[in-house]
Parts: structure tokens; C-alpha cells; sequence
């Protein structure tokens, strides 16, 4: 059983985690607002450029004059997996549930006899993923110096995704993030953004509306196609930093409540053992005086 004096020191300890935590919890909640503004404001911008390029691909009509952007090089065989994750940690699940949704798609494209390449974003999915699938990194990156993340970034991340495409090394392209529902959800999502993915539904939705372009259709997709790449990488990263620190607020408050009940349980604990001290020495004071 442990001292009193241990009791107290654990006490003092825990305490002073307690204080971290809470600390951590209040930073996170401040930054998340900002964050879940960035998110949201960023979500329509990204949404109406696919509607532009969903409009532009309607009036190209043979396939042969489209961008390879857009309709891929017609081959299947290697994917490059773009994964982001955080450089820092002490957020939960937030890094782990992006890793595991990552590594079930490398699973399956390992086994459907195709060849992977990855590219890893934060450090912290660098670090999960570098022990089991090492050998397919290809590019890391890490922007643990800069305190937002603005387009600038995210454009040098798509760059380099567009370079290798244009060098022949991937057939395919999916990014791997969270998307912020709120501060208790947050969904990992993987998405095709080379070639670029159309949803069915989208194109059935504007059957009947027609547009005339000027200058021409495919013109406009060969300079629209790599900024939607880049803006996709960057919604994934605004989608990211708001889960970030709604995953981290929700992980500081369990330990700052953790903490206290610990240190409720430990105070019990230092009681009851100086209780028991302050008994058996009054037992010993009482015994000695009996035998006198």
C-alpha cells in the first residue's frame, strides 16, 4: 500500500495535469471557432468550382479533347494516396481514424494486384503509417512551422501531385482527411480528386440547363482543373484543422474529467490511510500505557 507522503505527491501531480488539460480544452475551444468558420466558408467555393466543371464537361462531347485531369489517362494501375493528418497530437482519435481508413484502402488496393504510392501530410500520420507501409512513401510533408494553413500550402501539395501525374507515376489520386460535422463528429473521408469525380446525381440534377463558353470549353478546364486539385487539398485541410480541435476539446475535457475523479479516489484513498495511521498509533499510545 502506498505511503501517505506518495498519496499526497500523486495528488499534487494529478492536479497539476488537471490544470494542463483544462488549459489545452480552453485553447482548443477558442481556436475551434475560427476553424469551424474557415471550414464552412470554404465548403460553397469548393463545391460551386465542381458545379463549373461539371457545367464545362456537359459540352464536350468526344472524350479524346478533354483534359486528362479530368478524364484520367485511362488506366487503372497505380494510386497515389494522399494522406492528411496533424503534426500534433493530444486530439483523440483524430490522426488514428484517418491512418486506419487510409491503410483498409492500401489494403485493398495491394490486393487487387495494383501498385501503390503514398504521400503523407503531418507528421503524426507519417509516424502510423511509415511502420507498416514504409516502402510506398514516396513524399512527406510536414508544416508544423506555420501556424494556419492557407492555400499557399495546399497549392505546393498540389503541384507536386500534378508534376508526378503529369510524369506518368499514378493513374489515380485519393486524399485521405476528416470532415468536420461538429465538435462530437468527426467523418474520415476518402476522395478522388484525379481524375476528377463527378457524382451522377449532380449531372442528372442540371439536365436541362445549357451554357454557351467563351473561350472555348476544354481552354477553360485545362486552367480550372489545377486549381480544383489544389482547392480540394485545401478544403481538406480547412476540414481538417476545425477536426482537429473539436477532437482535441472533446479528448481535454474526458481527461480533465478523468483527472478529478482520480483525484477524488486518490483523496479517499489518503484518508482512509490517515485514518488508519492516526488509529494505530493511538492503539500503540494506549497499549504502551496499559502495560505500564
Amino acid at each position: 500500500m502506498p505511503s501517505l507522503d506518495d498519496l499526497k505527491k500523486r495528488i499534487k501531480s494529478v492536479k497539476s495535469t488537471q490544470k494542463i488539460t483544462k488549459a489545452m480544452k480552453m485553447v482548443a475551444a477558442a481556436k475551434l471557432k475560427k476553424a469551424q468558420d474557415n471550414a464552412e466558408k470554404g465548403r460553397p467555393y469548393s463545391e460551386k468550382l465542381q458545379n463549373i466543371i461539371l457545367n464545362l464537361t456537359k459540352s464536350i462531347s468526344e472524350g479524346s479533347n478533354a483534359p486528362k485531369l479530368l478524364v484520367g489517362n485511362g488506366k487503372d494501375k497505380v494510386y497515389l494516396c494522399v494522406v492528411i493528418t496533424a503534426d500534433r497530437g493530444l486530439c483523440g482519435g483524430f490522426n488514428s481514424n484517418i491512418c486506419k481508413l487510409a491503410k483498409s484502402h492500401f489494403k485493398k488496393i495491394l490486393k487487387e494486384g495494383k501498385e501503390l504510392k503514398i504521400i503523407t501530410v503531418g507528421s503524426k500520420g507519417h509516424d502510423q503509417i511509415k511502420a507498416e507501409y514504409g516502402d510506398y512513401i514516396i513524399y512527406k510533408k510536414s508544416f508544423k512551422e506555420k501556424k494556419q494553413i492557407t492555400f499557399n500550402e495546399a497549392n505546393e501539395i498540389g503541384k507536386k501531385v500534378i508534376e508526378l501525374f503529369e510524369q506518368e507515376q499514378f493513374d489515380k489520386c485519393l486524399i485521405f482527411y476528416n470532415n468536420f460535422k461538429n465538435v462530437i463528429t468527426q467523418i474520415p473521408q476518402a476522395e478522388q480528386i484525379i481524375p476528377t469525380y463527378i457524382k451522377l446525381e449532380d449531372k442528372n440534377k442540371e439536365k436541362a440547363l445549357f451554357y454557351e463558353f467563351e473561350p472555348e470549353e476544354d481552354e477553360i478546364l485545362e486552367d480550372l482543373l489545377p486549381k480544383n486539385v489544389s482547392i480540394q487539398i485545401l478544403k481538406a485541410f480547412l476540414e481538417n484543422a476545425a477536426s482537429e480541435q473539436g477532437s482535441r476539446m472533446t479528448a481535454m475535457d474526458n481527461a480533465t474529467r478523468n483527472a478529478g475523479d482520480l483525484v477524488d479516489k486518490l483523496t479517499i484513498n489518503y484518508n482512509r490511510s490517515r485514518q488508519a495511521s492516526i488509529t494505530k498509533e493511538l492503539i500503540e499510545i494506549i497499549s504502551g500505557a496499559e502495560s505500564l
